[in-house]
């Protein structure tokens, strides 16, 4: 599936190296104030050309087909393009044969019998991301005042993050990293119990980034270490404030009202300089891979803005089933 969301919903579409990426956008409500100028400073933060992405250049510059009339949405659905101008699909012509350790060209091309785009790493490539930041500076606008951020807090295990960066590219390797996001000005009552918990639904939407490994809320795993009484979070105010937040804003999935805090862990990017042995499928044998091209040596430089798109989006839907909800609850 390449849709998310209930009320606001969005559908993701368009391959790496095809003509176009993009997003369609249903249930956004109408008379938003939106030009391509509000989406500028969260695509530069996605965008490549810092030391360590990816030389790719594109202009991503968003194409507002529909929804929009006289500067305001409409209400009806909104979908936003991107080109692809700056491909070179000949780099990633070998792939189907020997696929990249660790990346989804081999379960691409056995899911879809080698009908898959693979140029690029087609439908699977972090290029499509793109359409989630998008969609992302639209439901930042309506979950307002609600206030979304994420930031790098260490790469390849390390805090100094350039000299982390360097140290992968003068090896001819890639690094992963860390990224904490925080929610401030939450309101109480987002979420469900068990299955549509607050931390399910974010958790689901995450770990639809590409290189995404883990998630944990609060204390995460070190709550496993504590005891209860070091775990809890006393209240120190009747509007839920409590002293710590090791429950990270979420209590039975049901946000506190506390800031919601969860950090995710990117692994390194699978496409590396580095020389590695692995199979040539279409002979059996076992060959050396040396991967040419243009690639992140740590594609977590990139994931911050991305990672608060989906949280925002998340958010943005969850504000218009809880509002329906309570409307119903009040026509009892």
């Amino acid at each position: 599936m390449n849709s998310f969301g209930r009320i606001f919903r969005i559908n993701i579409f368009g391959e790496s190296h095809g003509p176009e990426v993009g997003v369609t956008i249903d249930g956004c409500p109408p008379g938003i104030l939106l030009s391509g100028e509000d989406f500028e400073t969260d695509l530069m933060r996605r965008k490549s050309g810092a030391k360590g992405t990816t030389p790719r250049k594109e202009s991503d510059i968003p194409m507002l087909i529909n929804g929009v009339y006289q500067g305001r949405t409409t209400g009806a659905p909104l979908t936003i393009l991107f080109e692809n101008s700056d491909a070179r699909s000949d780099d990633y012509s070998g792939f189907t044969d020997i696929p990249r350790p660790g990346h989804a060209d081999f379960t691409a091309t056995k899911k879809y019998s080698g009908f898959n785009d693979p140029r690029g790493g087609g439908h699977f490539s972090g290029r499509i991301t793109i359409g989630l930041v998008a969609a992302g500076v639209i439901a930042k606008k309506i979950i307002a005042p609600v206030e979304v951020k994420a930031g790098l807090t260490e790469v390849g295990g390390e805090k100094e993050i350039e000299h982390a960066v360097r140290s992968a590219i003068d090896d001819k390797d890639s690094i992963g990293g860390i990224i904490e996001c925080k929610v401030e000005q939450m309101p109480v009552g987002f979420g469900e119990p068990f299955f549509d918990s607050l931390e399910s639904l974010i958790s689901h939407m995450i770990f639809s980034i590409p290189a995404i490994r883990g998630i944990e809320f609060g204390a995460g795993f070190g709550s496993a270490g504590m005891r209860g009484s070091e775990h809890n979070d006393s209240f120190i105010s009747a509007d839920g404030r409590t002293e710590t937040n090791n429950a990270g804003g979420i209590n039975g999935g049901i946000s506190n009202g506390n800031p919601l805090v969860f950090r995710v862990a990117v692994k390194p990017a699978s496409s590396i300089s580095k020389k590695q042995r692995t199979m040539n499928m279409a002979t059996g044998e076992m060959v050396v891979l040396e991967i040419e091209g243009r690639h992140d040596a740590c594609i977590a430089l990139r994931v911050p803005v991305i990672v608060e798109a989906a949280t925002a989006i998340v958010l943005a839907d969850l504000l218009f089933l809880t509002s329906n909800q309570s409307r119903k609850n009040r026509n009892l």
